[in-house]
């Protein structure tokens, strides 16, 4: 797979690159004696394992459905994403606990411009790194690779930090080793913390982004059969592998044969087009008497007065037992419940010769 291809290139890249960064920055900071400078080689060499463990991550998540995993192994990035997160964070409480005490306790370092110089090149090769495995990251909906990339940038702040610590400690013999260091980490800290939440959430299940939604279902509206399209659900099973269900309104005097070809047209084109796989059902739609636009327009009328309801479709009137069925969308933070209840007994009350049953639906997506 071309993505999978993407994110062991950009991984390896990473990870030579930062073994390059640790032997040149280890060598240094063992030579002019900077706590700083060898903390650094440390976290180049820790960023070099999240690679090692992205690419693993990516094979393991790029394994094939079987029984007793017919969704795939796509949600194990999720957790190569937590492991580098924990890593980053693990880095930061380091770097923490090594510079507070530079703060009372300082130390001048043995710098020299060359050592200097060569920080400085490590710190351009770092954010250039930095740059480019986020990019990529958010290129192919990797959020291991942005985890990594994110990583990369912040030690190139540390390294700049160091660099601006070691010119200062040259020219003033000032050292501000601590005081960089404690500002740097609790930045690092805060990132990795920000990596953990956003995982998590999407290891949880959060909410569609309303730009693919929109797009789902403007194109579903394009098939000239369709009146409306609702309660688009999507589940991601993996970063890239989306699976879902809607319900499009047709007229109800179509034909199962009419209906099959239509819902399979829609299923293709959605998965031609998105890589997505729907589930469509049907709303059958019968507002065209007169009888039936009274009580719809009626029934809007009292939704109206609901300003957490969302949403009312699914209107249909069965005439053979006098049963008229609809679905509400109601805010979370509402009483779903009661908000239903007041609505029908509004309307059974305005109709009392008919039947009525509401289906509360959730506010998935946009």
């Amino acid at each position: 797979m071309e993505r999978d291809k993407i994110i062991v290139r950009t991984s390896i890249i990473g990870i030579l690159v930062n073994l390059i960064l640790v032997a040149f920055k280890a060598t240094i900071g063992i030579m002019v004696n900077s706590i700083a400078i060898t903390l650094d080689a440390v976290n180049n060499l820790t960023d070099a394992l999240s690679s090692i463990i992205t690419i693993i991550g990516t094979k393991l998540a790029g394994r094939a459905p079987d029984k007793a995993h017919p969704y795939g192994y796509g949600r194990i990035e999720y957790f190569s994403s937590i492991i580098i997160a924990v890593i980053v964070l693990l880095a930061g409480i380091t770097a923490l606990q090594e510079s507070v005490p530079k703060i009372f306790n300082p130390v001048l370092a043995d710098y020299n411009f060359i050592s200097i110089f060569i920080i400085a090149v490590a710190v351009v090769v770092k954010f250039v790194l930095g740059r480019y495995v986020k990019a990529k990251g958010k290129e192919i909906n990797s959020q291991s690779l942005v985890a990594s990339g994110s990583d990369a940038l912040f030690d190139a702040i540390l390294s700049l930090s160091t660099v601006v610590a070691a010119i200062i400690s040259l020219i003033w013999n000032i050292s501000l080793e601590g005081i960089l260091g404690t500002l740097i980490a609790f930045v690092i800290i805060k990132a990795a913390i920000e990596m953990l939440s956003e995982t998590l959430s999407s290891m949880i299940g959060t909410r569609v982004d309303n730009e693919i939604t929109d797009k789902l279902k403007d194109r579903i509206s394009e098939f000239d059969e369709v009146l409306g399209v609702y309660d688009l659900t999507l589940h991601n099973y993996g970063p890239i592998q989306l699976m879902g269900s809607v319900h499009v309104e047709l007229r109800d005097d179509l034909t199962a044969k009419e209906i099959h070809k239509l819902t399979r047209r829609i299923l293709y084109a959605i998965y031609d087009e998105f890589g997505i796989i729907l589930t469509v059902g049907i709303y059958a739609s019968n507002t065209d008497t007169e009888e039936a636009k009274e009580i719809k327009n009626s029934l809007m009328e009292i939704v109206a007065k609901y300003p957490e309801i969302l949403q009312m479709h699914g209107f249909y009137l069965d005439e053979d037992i006098n049963l008229i069925t609809f679905d509400l969308i109601v805010d979370f933070d509402a009483n779903r419940d009661e908000v239903k209840a007041k609505v029908l007994d509004e309307i059974r009350n305005k109709y009392p010769d008919y039947h009525f049953d509401a289906i509360l639906d959730a506010d998935y997506s946009d």
